[in-house]
């Protein structure tokens, strides 16, 4: 997107209507670096036209790879060579799922180099769990000032990997590196969050035998090629269901949010019937891919009291820990005090207490852990977006229950994360509007 682009928030609205859970940015990143398994056409339906998906495909088009829109249809036809040597530096150094295309490269290059990924700035997040994880394969990374290098050997053929963290990407990174192999491949203390389970029904579809999937043991037996034609549909994304749940809430709003991955948002939904939200859900029904167990919740408006016990995040089947952060936004509502853990990251828990310029009540016990005591009323105010996706939306949602006008400058962040969230929102009554400098 051209420019920086900042938000003009009218607050304190009450909201209706309907709106639809979007796909998976997630998802959608992770098998754009799988197709590049695939020797055939591989399309993608309904991926999400956001910052974090241009990056990729400017990185794919950069070394080679044709990529056609077709609607929110993506078509991929890789070449018979790729051209690493044109990678798009700056789109790569922009996305943190470019880690992800090690996996799939090694299949290809003894040898290869790419530039040091970014993303999310979240605190020290290291490549270390993907070096451990795909050194068994013969795959050694050296990190240097700016790049990823990487080799490989394939002398040892292992039947066992031990993930030295239960990572979403460094569990996608070894399903790819496994992807070409036809022996098979066990991962232990695998992710089984919703982007894995998507990445292992892609692979299935590609002819690769997953077993285990959505438990933490993974056994892949591989394809020793892969030229097939193939579609895929992606399936939708808990945590933007989880923004809409929890905007309805900021704004005491009554709303139906359709296709919500339910299987991704239980435990999320169980907390929050335990602070007094009140909703009801449809039967459920299946996704596009014939896998996704999805259903429609309508919210309703009332009391919430704060959790007795700390929230915190867990790898699947735990509170999936991309929904953390709403519920430090969603805690300024409710009457006590709330204490939020977020072990995973040392800065995010820094970055809730912006929604003290917003009136909040919070209390910075250490890089981990905030009290946060409500219920408070948010005040409007002129904000700079975080550079990390989740704690930039919990601060629009905050402004949304503001009464009065805030401004939240440079969203590329949330971009990054959400299509049309402008236009999502002034559907259900929102007033917000683009700034363009």
């Amino acid at each position: 997107m051209d420019g920086t682009v900042n938000l003009a928030i009218t607050g304190g609205k009450k909201l209706s209507g309907t709106v639809t859970t979007a796909t998976s940015k997630n998802g959608a990143v992770g098998l754009l670096c799988a197709s590049l398994l695939n020797k055939g056409q591989t399309t993608l339906k309904q991926i999400p036209k956001i910052e974090e998906v241009y990056r990729i495909i400017e990185v794919l088009e950069s070394i080679g790879v044709k990529v056609t829109w077709n609607d929110n249809s993506v078509i991929i036809q890789p070449p018979k060579q790729l051209n690493l040597k044109q990678i798009d530096a700056e789109a790569a150094r922009k996305t943190r799922a470019l880690v992800m295309m090690i996996g799939a490269l090694s299949q290809h290059y003894p040898t290869f180099s790419l530039p040091q990924s970014g993303g999310c700035k979240l605190g020290s997040r290291s490549i270390k769990p993907h070096l451990y994880a795909l050194e068994p394969l013969g795959i050694d990374i050296e990190t240097t000032e700016d790049a990823f290098v990487v080799s490989v050997k394939r002398e040892s053929k292992p039947t066992e990997i031990i993930l030295y963290e239960s990572g979403d990407t460094v569990t996608e990174n070894v399903l790819l590196a496994a992807t070409l192999l036809p022996e098979t491949t066990v991962i232990k203390y695998a992710s089984a969050n919703y982007m894995v389970q998507e990445m292992c029904a892609f692979l299935s579809i590609l002819g690769v035998t997953v077993e285990g999937v959505g438990t933490t043991t993974l056994t892949v037996t591989g394809r020793p090629e892969i030229n097939t034609d193939i579609e895929y549909a992606l399936s939708e994304d808990p945590t933007d269901s989880m923004f809409f749940i929890a905007t309805s809430i900021l704004t005491e709003s009554e709303i139906t949010i359709n296709r919500c991955p339910i299987d991704f948002l239980e435990l999320e939904l169980l907390k929050l019937s335990k602070m007094g939200f009140q909703y009801s859900q449809s039967e459920i029904y299946q996704g596009h891919n014939g896998l996704t167990r999805l259903t429609d919740i309508t919210t309703k408006p009332g009391a919430l009291t704060a959790l007795t016990e700390k929230i915190y995040a867990r790898p699947y089947p735990g509170l999936n820990i991309d929904n953390l952060p709403f519920f430090a936004v969603i805690a300024t509502k409710a009457y006590g005090q709330t204490l939020i853990h977020d072990w995973v990251y040392e800065k995010r828990a820094i970055y809730f207490t912006e929604l003290d310029r917003l009136g909040a009540e919070t209390v910075l016990a250490d890089p981990h852990r905030i009290f946060i005591t409500g219920p408070t009323k948010l005040q409007p105010a002129e904000l700079i977006c975080p550079p990390a996706l989740r704690p930039a939306t919990i601060l629009l949602i905050a402004m949304l229950s503001a009464n009065g006008v805030s401004i939240l400058r440079n969203i590329y962040s949330i971009n990054r994360g959400y299509e049309n969230l402008v236009e999502r929102l002034t559907k259900l009554g929102a007033e917000v509007k683009r700034l363009e400098e």
